[in-house]
């Protein structure tokens, strides 16, 4: 276990499958949820802060906010623990829309084409404290950019692609059908039946979209309340991306209501033929579940591959 240096009153709080979790008081006095475990990944910490702090910039959701990091640790500021109530679902719905429409700089990691802005306005002598400037760069988790997005003990690559489709193919589908068959578990028909939804993807994927801020795994587990009943957005793994990509993640293990769609709709409505593309947008995730826990999850993303490559 570390923790932040000088934290005390150090209780268990639940942690999930990967990290431990602890509700401490830090130095300072402030409470704070600490996650943290042993042999972390290098800059594992530092990339779900800037995530975290990415989600909060259009503040249009609850996102708790970044205490302290480190190398071994993450301290967040403290959320008593409640239950999402009717007005708190409808926020949910609406406040995803808003991030959704905050947007992202490319489709991939955004800490990228923030890195080369800041570069390139450092190298015409405009980075003072602006916008572009050094000071927004170092913020930004620019020393990160590219580093792979994490699903539990997965590595998937992250770097920016030139259209949804391709990053869709690139960085989610093949790497993951890659996993798939090193495991033994992926058979010929699903490998060639992924294949072709990579082919494919660029006519699946419906009408072109600029790439919106996802949370990049919004399953209901990553969606807590408050005491008030109010949704706060926790453990992201954040991409520019499709929008619709969220919704199905949120749809696949259960949303807290379908009213959180229908609030999403009232403010940003979905293109024509969204009810056909969730599956295939949930097919990473299950290919995900399928490497990590085997069972029925191989069997799900197969069958699903085989659908989308008919």
């Amino acid at each position: 276990m570390s923790l932040p240096p000088g934290a005390r009153d150090v209780r268990r709080a639940g942690g999930g499958d990967i990290n431990e979790g602890w509700h401490v008081k830090l130095a300072d006095g402030r409470e704070a949820f600490v996650k943290t475990r042993a042999q972390a990944h290098r800059g594992e910490y530092a990339s779900e802060a800037f995530g975290l702090q990415w989600l909060r910039e259009p503040e249009a959701l609850h996102v708790p906010r970044v205490l302290e990091v480190g190398e071994d640790y993450l301290a967040l500021q403290w959320i008593e623990p409640g239950r999402l109530n009717e007005a708190g679902v409808e926020e949910l719905g609406r406040g995803l829309a808003a991030i959704h429409m905050a947007g992202s700089p490319c489709f991939g990691d955004p800490r990228a084409s923030l890195a080369a802005d800041s570069s390139r306005a450092e190298a015409d002598g405009s980075c003072e404290d602006g916008p572009g400037g050094s000071h927004a760069a170092e913020e930004s988790g620019g020393d990160h950019a590219g580093e792979p997005t994490r699903f539990g003990s997965l590595a998937l690559p992250n770097e920016p692609a030139a259209d949804w489709a391709s990053f869709f193919a690139q960085r989610r589908l093949r790497p993951l059908a890659k996993l798939a068959r090193e495991q033994g578990w992926l058979t010929s028909a699903g490998s060639r039946a992924i294949e072709c939804v990579c082919e494919r993807a660029s006519g699946l994927a419906g009408p072109p979209e600029p790439p919106a801020r996802l949370h990049g795994d919004l399953w209901s587990g990553n969606v807590m309340a408050d005491t008030q009943g109010c949704p706060w957005l926790i453990d992201p793994a954040v991409y520019g991306g499709h929008r619709e990509v969220d919704l199905a993640m949120l749809r696949l293990f259960g949303a807290p209501s379908e009213r959180v769609f229908a609030a999403y709709e009232e403010v940003f409505p979905l293109a024509e033929g969204w009810r056909g593309r969730v599956e295939l947008w949930q097919l990473p995730p299950m290919l995900v579940h399928g490497v990590l826990f085997g069972g029925s999850y191989r069997e799900a993303a197969e069958g699903i591959a085989l659908r989308y490559a008919a």
